[in-house]
Parts: structure tokens; sequence; C-alpha cells
């Protein structure tokens, strides 16, 4: 101790006092820096104090915990004290776990042990503490057998860190039947069990082990409500989301905005947005966190226009986002087809240098390949540092959507080189892309593949794409018996895809059969009775085309229109069809008889058959021209500078008359048109499309 303190400069303290009765007072009320630290040090040696044990460990406390940058000097005072204590290792092993010097943790204790220094409890839990940051299961398991040896193995506080030790290693089912023998439990306690089914992910146990609680009439706290708040959202269990709303207000804890966010957040993923917003509004501070909730709420509720206006707000509030509000913002923007936006939010993650996570970096993917920019896609995959299977799994599903099947292939292949092994939404990715490029047998090789290779055994999702690439190429009865041999319950989505075939295909006896079972399992879906009708008017069979048509009136259930939305500067309109709410109606209708002529100039002969069947025979051709997609095709024209590429979204699938017409109108107007519907993208240009007529 005396090596340090010569070469300590001089004091300037008071004349020497007596010992205080509180040691702590003098170093932590007086001690601000390390030279002060030093200054104290050399006035307790000139006063013979520096040996007093309580002295000693405080000195050594304010240099390891108090004092910044001050660890290697602790260093210095622990060596030099030959009367080391079970209190001083625990205050380096606190600066060691503090700093995150792991391995000096270790290397502490078993000098500890090496000088027969017995662990206390504070011991144990900062060496549990340390497991629990390293995810070391074989270390914790060795500290658990310490606790028992020492005799504090019904000691709350180490049995506490002992349950978070084994729920952070994956170990929840030891952590819980720790948890279930402990004679009394406070909390602390019930809160570390919560973490461990929160970090697991097990939403029921949380729900479940809560629910226990309250039967127990044990005592929660904010920490316990904001897990259990977590879970609800999760599982959808709004009752019980609701009783702790109830509970929050009638015991006055609305302002803690973390709990308040948190049942923003469950109502959003109960799907009671509204009662989600009202919160919002009633916050008097709101923080990143909450703002990114809320637009959360709005994204996956697919309110996405909402979610925008939303983010807009929060700019406004000058509340910097953070990654989750850019995710969820992209996400809408995917949505919508709102390319300009997208792109603004882009620039804007790179303008602020938000670290690019690897969920960030997919967003971005999944945007540029939504909006049907496959090159900006593949650029932003490029440029990504770290990529996990769901970033490959997104852009291979972007090129299958864009048309580009043989590619998806390919970089499926390239996944498969990289070492990451695919998951069954990558499989549904590869199987579309093999219904959109009409490759029948390389579909077939990639389903057999699953379970025979990688051990995943075929979803709903999957036999759902193998009916699609079945039917799709033609082959309407092998896919029928498909279905049929399927060794799960097909839903109606299975029977959908067959019936979309047989529209393709004009096959009205398969076509009727996938009705009946649609009808039997959703019945309320006018998607379905419009498909058959349209394959009646498609073979020449009116009298059944309108009997389907009426029969949706007698069951009361009503045609969706055809909506199509395109984004111009920033801003994205909705057309309908036979629109006639925008305030340019006249002049949009006025281009789009302009746009029929030209086209006829050069082929364009309008197809009757996809006109309203309740249309008289000479209003047909007039209807089929006043389609969504035709409105918003010629605002678009109008709108934009010329040679400006076009882009729309449709909700439904886009009719033979508007994929002819629009091919047409590429090459008379020299414009690339993107339309992206139900089913995928068509890139229109020079008359031609991406999907070569195969959708």
């Amino acid at each position: 101790m005396a090596v340090i303190a010569t070469t300590l400069p001089a004091p300037s303290f008071p004349p020497v006092s007596p010992l205080p009765a509180n040691p702590k007072t003098l170093l932590l009320h007086r001690c601000k820096t390390q030279h002060e630290l030093r200054q104290i040090h050399g006035h307790l040696i000139k006063t013979g104090s520096s040996g007093h044990p309580s002295i000693a460990e405080n000195l050594l406390e304010s240099s390891a915990l108090v004092l910044p940058d001050s660890l290697g000097y602790a260093l210095k005072l622990f060596r030099h004290n030959p009367r080391r204590n079970s209190q001083f290792y625990n205050i380096l092993i606190r600066a060691f776990l503090r700093s995150r010097s792991h391995d000096d943790v270790f290397v502490l204790f078993l000098h500890m042990l090496d000088h027969s220094v017995p662990p206390d409890r504070h011991t144990l839990s900062c060496l549990l503490k340390t497991c629990s940051r390293l995810n070391s299961l074989r270390h914790g398991q060795q500290i658990h057998t310490h606790v028992l040896k020492c005799g504090f193995g019904s000691e709350e506080f180490v049995l506490n860190s002992l349950i978070h030790m084994y729920a952070s290693c994956g170990e929840v089912s030891v952590a819980r039947r720790l948890f279930d023998e402990m004679p009394g439990r406070g909390i602390v306690t019930w809160n570390a069990m919560f973490a461990g089914y929160f970090r697991a992910g097990d939403w029921t146990e949380v729900v479940e082990l809560f629910r226990y609680m309250l039967e127990l009439g044990a005592a929660f706290d904010e920490v316990t409500l904001i897990s259990v708040l977590t879970a609800c959202g999760r599982l959808g269990v709004l009752d019980l989301g609701e009783w702790i709303c109830r509970y929050v207000e009638e015991n006055g804890l609305k302002g803690n905005q973390n709990l308040v966010t948190s049942l923003v957040d469950m109502y959003g993923k109960c799907g009671e947005v509204e009662k989600a917003r009202n919160l919002f509004d009633e916050m008097p501070y709101r923080d990143v966190v909450a703002w990114s909730a809320m637009i959360s709420c709005y994204t996956q509720s697919n309110q996405c226009r909402e979610a925008l206006a939303l983010f807009h707000e929060m700019q406004v509030a000058e509340v910097d986002p953070n990654e989750i509000t850019m995710v969820s913002v992209l996400s809408s923007c995917a949505v919508l087809g709102a390319l300009e936006t997208g792109k603004w939010v882009h620039s804007y993650i790179k303008r602020k240098r938000l670290h690019m996570t690897v969920t960030l970096g997919t967003a971005v993917v999944d945007f540029y390949a939504k909006c049907g920019c496959i090159e900006n896609a593949f650029e932003a995959f490029d440029k990504m540092q770290m990529r996990n299977a769901w970033t490959w799994t997104v852009l291979i599903r972007g090129l299958a959507n864009n048309g580009r099947g043989r590619e998806a292939l390919d970089l499926f292949s390239s996944m498969l080189k990289d070492n990451l092994r695919p998951t069954e939404v990558t499989f549904i990715g590869v199987l579309s892309a093999c219904s959109h490029a009409g490759l029948v047998e390389e579909g077939r090789q990639f389903f057999d593949s699953m379970s025979r290779e990688y051990d995943i055994e075929p979803k709903i999702e999957h036999y759902g794409c193998m009916v699609d690439i079945l039917g799709r190429a033609g082959f309407i009865h092998e896919a029928y018996q498909f279905i049929k041999c399927m060794p799960i319950e097909p839903n109606a989505v299975v029977w959908r895809t067959l019936l979309a075939s047989c529209k393709i295909h004009k096959n009205i006896e398969i076509g009727e059969e996938s009705l009946k079972e649609i009808v039997r399992l959703d019945p309320r879906h006018s998607g379905d009775y419009i498909l058959l009708s349209n394959i009646y008017a498609s073979v020449g069979k009116l009298e059944e085309a309108i009997r389907v048509r009426n029969l949706m009136k007698e069951k009361g259930i009503k045609k969706i229109p055809g909506c199509s939305l395109i984004e111009l500067d920033g801003t994205i309109f909705e057309f309908f069809a036979e629109d006639s709410a925008h305030p340019q109606s006249k002049e949009i209708y006025d281009k789009v008889n302009e746009i029929i002529t030209k086209i006829k100039v050069v082929g364009y002969i309008p197809n009757n058959a996809d006109a309203r069947l309740d249309a008289e025979e000479d209003e047909k051709e007039v209807s089929v021209s006043h389609h969504s997609e035709k409105l918003a095709i010629a605002f678009g024209l109008i709108k934009s500078p010329p040679g400006a590429t076009i882009r729309l979204s449709k909700n439904l699938r886009v009719c033979m008359d508007c994929h002819i017409a629009t091919k047409l109108i590429s090459k008379v107007y020299a414009r690339e048109i993107v339309v992206r519907d139900r089913n995928r993208f068509h890139h229109f240009k020079d008359g031609s499309c991406s999907c070569n007529d195969y959708w």
C-alpha cells in the first residue's frame, strides 16, 4: 500500500481529523475524480486509517464502481490488501460484470476459491448473472453446484438468479421447477419466471402463469403487466388485456409510459386499433417507442395509409424514428405500392445513418421487391453485411412474383451454397417461382425434396402451391386428384386455387365441383362465385353465369369492387371501376377514350366477356374500358412526364381485357407500366408483359 502512496501529490486537506462514523461519507461525498481519490487515499495513509476494513472496502468500491475509468487503480488496491474478504471480491466481480469482462469474473472467482475465501450470496448471484449474459449453461450448472455446497439452495436472492440463468440459457423447464419448489416467492421471483417465458417466446405460459398469480393473490408490478400485455397481444387474448387496462386506470398507473405503450401494442395486435389510438392520443408525452407501437398497429391491421399519415405526424412532432418505426413504415409502403414514399424512407435511413440491422435491411429488400423494383432490391440485398434465411426468402419470393422464376431458383441455389438452411416459407417462394414460370417438373422435385432432404413437412400452403403449379399449366384433372389425395384436409384456399385455374382453362365440370367444396368451407367469399360465373360467360353460357350472380344476391353476398391505387408525387390516388368521384373525372374519361381509340388502331379488340353481366350489349365495350386500372393508367398518363414509368396496384387479379389493353398502351405511349395485382407483378413494356401471358 505504501508503494502506491509514495507517488501521490500532497493532499489538499485540513489537518488530520478522527475517523468519521461513516467512512463512505468521506469517500463518496468528497471524491468526484480519480485525482481526488488519490488525494483521499494519501490522506488516509497519513492518518493511518487506510488499513481499517471499512475504509479499505469503501476505497475499493469508489475506485471500482463509482468513479469512471478507475478500475485499474482498484485492481492495485485489491492486490496490495493482504486481508481480502468476500466483500472485496464481490466489489471487483460486480465491476467486471458491469464492464462486461466476463472472463475476468470467472478468473477472480477461481482466485477466491484458491485463497479459501468463501463466496456469499452476492458472489454467486453475480456469477449467475454472468452465465445468463453469456448464455453459458455449463458454467451456470457449475455455479449451481457451488450454490448447493455453500448452503444457499433455499436463499430467495440466489434462487432468483438461478431461475433467470436457466431461463436465459433456454432451460425454462428447469427454471420453472426451481420456481415451483420455492416456499415463498416475491415479485422479483415471479418476474424472473415471466422473463424466462418471455425470452423463450412461450406466450401461452406467460398468460397462464399470470392467471395462476391472480388465483394466489400474489402481488405484481408494472414490469409483470408489461410482459403479460405483450403475451396477450401475441396470442390475441383480449379479455385479459382489457382486464389489465381497467386495472391500470383504476390504480392510477396511466402515468407509466412503458405500460401504456404496451397497452397500445396489445390492443393493436388484438385488432382493436381504435382503442389503441385513443390510448395513444391520451398520452401526455410520446416517445419513439409509443409512436412506433401505434404505427405498427396500423401496419399490422392493414391500415397502411393511416400508418403513413401517423409517421408524418411523428416527423412534425420532431421525434426521431428507430428501426422498428422504419420497418413498419416500409411495410406499409410495400403494401400500398408507395414507391416514392418508400424511397424517401430509405434515403432517410441513409441520411440519419440508422444501423442497418438484418431486420431493417430485409424490410428494405422486401419493400423494393413488392414495388416491382427488383434491381433496387438486389442492390439493397448485396449491400447487407449480414443476411438470414428470411432475407434470402424475401428476394426469392420477389423474383418469383415479378416473373423471374428461373432467377429465383438460381438464388435459392446460391442460398444453399451459402450454408443457409431453407425454411418452410422459403419453399413457398420456390414453389411460387415454379408456378409463375410454368416449371411443373421442377415444382414436383422441390415439393418432394422438402421432407426428403430438409425434414420440412409440407403444410397447407405448400399443397396449395402444387395445385397452382399443376392447374396453371393445364393439368386440371391431376390437380384435382392431388387435392383428393392430400394427407391433410384441403381448405377453401386450395379449392379456390383450383377454381382459378379452371377459369383460365375454361373447365366447367371441375370448376363447379371446386365451388361446391368452397361454399361448404367458406360460403361468404364473393370472388368464388364471380370466378365460376366468368367460366360460364367465357364459354357462352350466359344464363348460367347470371344464375350464379343471382345466387350471390339471394345470399346477400356483395361483389368486391375492383380498386386500383397509383402514387404520384408522394400522394396515393384510388380508383374504382366506373368511378366518377375524382375531381378530374371528365379529363380522365376523355383520356380513356383517347387511349381506346389509339390502341384500336394497333389491333385492340375489347373483350366483352370481362364486362359487367348486367350491362346491355351496347354498353359492354364502355364497361370494360372503365375498369379501375384503365382509369388509373389514364390518370398516370395525364399527371406524369412523357417516358416516366407508371406504377399501380390492384386488389383483384388483372382481367384478360385489361392485360391485353395495357400491353398495347405501353407500346403506343412508349411507357413502362408496372401493375401489381392480387397474384403477381406485370411489367408491361413495348407491347409485351413479363408474365409472358401466363398468370
